[in-house]
């Protein structure tokens, strides 16, 4: 299997980009190829420089570039090179910590959609629950209609089923309340589609959720517009950073709470690296024809192993190849 990086994409680009890939390339057996500055690439590898292929692009896409036009503007940038590799069939998986908006737009335009997905969709893991639990969109499509978050729907159950070991994976449609009754138009137009959609047997709908649901351990995939995602996803980022600066203050008070912290440092480690978000490594865009994985944009090397780790495992899932057999069932019936 051969990812193809983003090496200039990134606040960290790209000493952190070839530290990432190269031990990802030693430690999950993957073939790497580095796309951007041959000469800022090579000094980065030292030794390692036999363990990589290098693909030369001298443009760079920054986060002052127009997103919905940058990939065809910079035809000659590390972004656009390795999606056109990807889409030529020279790697499996492109990971990427460049521009969210800019990444996605040249997935949608040069890797293309699986036929019959309306939008393509980022979708996260929280950590949550046994598993963790996907939300889809959190920033993709700020507007949305009933029919992609119908879409929606079905490609988070396929990727919670295979990425997450979720069985049966529990979806529920985000809302200010579980009662049918709750929230506007939209709302109500998708809840009706994922009942049908739940009743049918195609996917196991749980009905409305609210926000305090999504951390209980009572949903999977947690459904949305991208504005609402977003907000929730970046609230949760936030919530967790404070959550760690606090307990650290409070380990800190004393001599006795520093003694508490040594005893406990190995369980607080766990705990904190549970909640990482930075140990995912990124967000799949879900409903693009071949895996593109979104890195965080301040990655450091081990951000972008845990985003190889998961781009690796996207392709091996074959959550792609399940969407695709299932079109039929994720559009609207009066079609």
């Amino acid at each position: 299997m051969r990812i193809l990086f983003d090496a200039m994409g990134g606040d960290k680009a790209p000493e952190e980009i070839v530290k990432g890939a190269v031990r990802a390339g030693k430690e999950l057996g993957v073939e790497v190829t580095l796309v951007g500055r041959r000469e800022e690439i090579e000094a980065c590898l030292g030794e390692d420089r036999d363990r990589v292929q290098i693909v030369d692009a001298r443009e760079v896409i920054t986060m002052e570039d127009d997103p919905s036009t940058a990939t065809r503007r910079k035809k000659d940038a590390s972004m656009t090179v390795a999606l056109n590799l990807l889409r030529d069939g020279a790697g499996d998986a492109v990971v990427s910590a460049g521009s969210t908006g800019a990444l996605l737009t040249g997935a949608t335009l040069i890797v293309k959609r699986i036929r019959g997905i309306r939008r393509a969709a980022m979708a996260p893991v929280l950590p949550a629950g046994e598993h963790g639990v996907i939300l889809i969109d959190c920033g993709a499509n700020v507007e949305c209609t009933a029919e992609y978050l119908l879409q929606f729907a079905y490609m988070g159950s396929f990727y919670a089923k295979k990425m997450l070991g979720c069985a049966e994976p529990r979806v529920g449609l985000l809302n200010v309340g579980t009662e049918d009754t709750k929230g506007g138009e939209l709302q109500h137009e998708a809840l009706a589609l994922l009942k049908q959609a739940g009743a049918e047997g195609r996917i196991r709908f749980i009905g409305n959720v609210e926000g305090t649901d999504v951390f209980s351990g009572k949903v999977d995939v947690v459904v949305t517009d991208g504005f609402t995602g977003n907000v929730l996803l970046k609230s949760t980022e936030g919530i967790i950073k404070e959550m760690m600066r606090r307990l650290k203050g409070v380990f800190y008070q004393s001599t006795v709470n520093k003694l508490a912290a040594a005893v406990l440092k190995k369980d607080l480690n766990v705990m904190k690296k549970a909640l990482d978000v930075n140990e995912v490594g990124g967000t799949a865009f879900v409903g693009i024809s071949k895996p593109v994985i979104k890195a965080h944009g301040s990655s450091d090397a081990g951000s972008i192993f845990a985003a190889t780790r998961q781009a690796k495992a996207f392709v091996e899932a074959g959550v792609i190849q399940d969407i695709e057999k299932n079109i039929e069932y994720m559009r609207l019936k009066t079609e």
